[in-house]
């Protein structure tokens, strides 16, 4: 067996024993404990620590808003089907199928959280346009105490990001489904508190500000849609490629002479793939590799995401993803239900730094479905016209076929088979002019 099979077939046994317990495998008395499990599975991924990891600062730009992407296992990248885009990919605002609006709750490791309201929307006289922003804030309990463990400072450390998102579909048809492209402009504040003086134990007023920071930079993508393999009926492409630079920017700590420029921020680069066999299973997977602008000669360890999610009915799916960075592992599984025009997202994930406390590293998130703005409806009509210009076409009224379709096209300039049934219309009645007119010689 190879190094790699190796790799993957004693993780599974390992997650297999640790969460299932069979008892023909090992009995309930014989199964191992969670932190023993932790500890084998520290030793075992220990090869691939990353010295250079946590060399950069606004960590929380590495975090995902919960839910929906967590459940993926962060295999975003290259599907992006919905608001959560504005976390991994800035490109897929135009393919949005909906206006939505979205709250994110992510509950981190050791107490912090991460809170994110978000808003994305398509124009309607600008279809493939699209226009977003969110802000989001991660907070951590800050607790400073004394040489005889006496509470003197409570406060938080927080980091603060607001966005500003835009993106195109160019040359979108129905045959070439265009490629996306998008930006994402970024603000951070990096606020920490005041702290205590180590001889009187009085609070030093500006103290924790000089540690605060600023931060600026921007996020950029492009993404591809077509179908390959695809075994059911549907408008939407099966396939999705998606690439991605996140975080491209510089940051700022302290204020006055005591500025400092040399914390890089958690700079990637991204590729995606996702594809959907048949309708209700899509697969996707990215490839994720940190770089440091500030000294980009220094290697860090790339990452590696999975995602499967099974629709069960329209209103209900379930997801489960696994990616692995470095030397933490981590297992990822969640629920997706749609009521009302309201989408919610529960999504646990499981990692060596996770207990199996209920309400550790539980994200949730709710999204609001605010219609797509008539687009529906337009693509609907354009069917219309189309299956009745196929009528006229089979019973030889090829100039009435023209007609109805010069008026989908009306409605969608890129209908590519309306394009394609003029073609051949106007072909269809050349040629009948010709045959009238030898038939006129002869």
């Amino acid at each position: 067996m190879t190094n790699k099979g190796l790799f993957s077939h004693t993780l599974a046994f390992l997650f297999f024993l640790t969460f299932f317990n069979f008892g023909p495998v090992i009995s309930k008395a014989d199964a191992l404990p969670f932190a023993d499990v932790q500890t084998i599975l520290g030793d075992f991924f220990s090869a691939l620590s990353d010295e250079n990891e946590g060399t950069t600062t606004f960590r929380s730009l590495l975090i995902p808003f919960g839910g929906r992407t967590e459940s993926l296992g962060s295999a975003y990248t290259g599907l992006c089907d919905d608001i959560s885009y504005l976390r991994f990919n800035p490109a897929a605002g135009a393919i949005q199928k909906e206006t939505q609006i979205a709250l994110f709750h992510n509950s981190w490791i050791a107490d912090s959280k991460l809170e994110t309201l978000a808003f994305s929307t398509r124009f309607k006289n600008i279809p493939h346009l699209s226009a977003a922003g969110y802000i989001s804030c991660f907070y951590l309990p800050f607790t400073e105490y004394d040489f005889f463990g006496e509470r003197v400072a409570g406060s938080y450390y927080t980091e603060s990001i607001g966005a500003l998102n835009i993106s195109y579909n160019l040359l979108a048809g129905y045959d070439f489904k265009g490629l996306a492209i998008g930006t994402t402009l970024k603000a951070g504040w990096r606020g920490m508190p005041d702290y205590t003086d180590n001889d009187t134990g009085a609070i030093i007023a500006g103290s924790g500000l000089a540690q605060s920071g600023l931060a600026l930079m921007a996020d950029v993508g492009i993404m591809m849609q077509f179908n390959f393999l695809k075994f059911y009926s549907s408008r939407d492409p099966n396939v999705r490629i998606g690439f991605s630079a996140q975080n491209l920017g510089i940051s700022f700590t302290g204020f006055g002479d005591k500025i400092k420029t040399d914390d890089p921020l958690p700079t990637t680069l991204a590729a995606g793939l996702s594809v959907r066999l048949i309708k209700p299973i899509a697969l996707s997977i990215d490839f994720v590799q940190p770089i440091n602008l500030m000294n980009p000669g220094t290697y860090l360890i790339p990452a590696v995401n999975t995602g499967v999610s099974v629709q069960f009915a329209n209103f209900v799916s379930l997801l489960a993803g696994f990616s692995i960075k470095g030397a933490n592992p981590r297992i990822s599984t969640g629920f997706e239900f749609e009521v009302a025009k309201i989408r919610l997202n529960l999504n646990y994930t499981l990692d060596l730094t996770t207990s199996l406390a209920p309400v550790n590293r539980i994200s949730l998130s709710a999204k609001l479905l605010l219609g797509d703005k008539g687009r529906s409806i337009i693509d609907s009509k354009v069917d219309e016209y189309y299956q009745l210009g196929l009528h006229y076409y089979a019973d030889a009224k090829w100039e009435d076929a023209i007609v109805v379709w010069e008026e989908a096209l009306k409605l969608n300039k890129r209908f590519d088979p309306a394009i394609q049934g003029i073609q051949s219309a106007r072909y269809q009645i050349e040629m009948f002019k010709k045959i009238k007119e030898s038939l006129m010689l002869d």
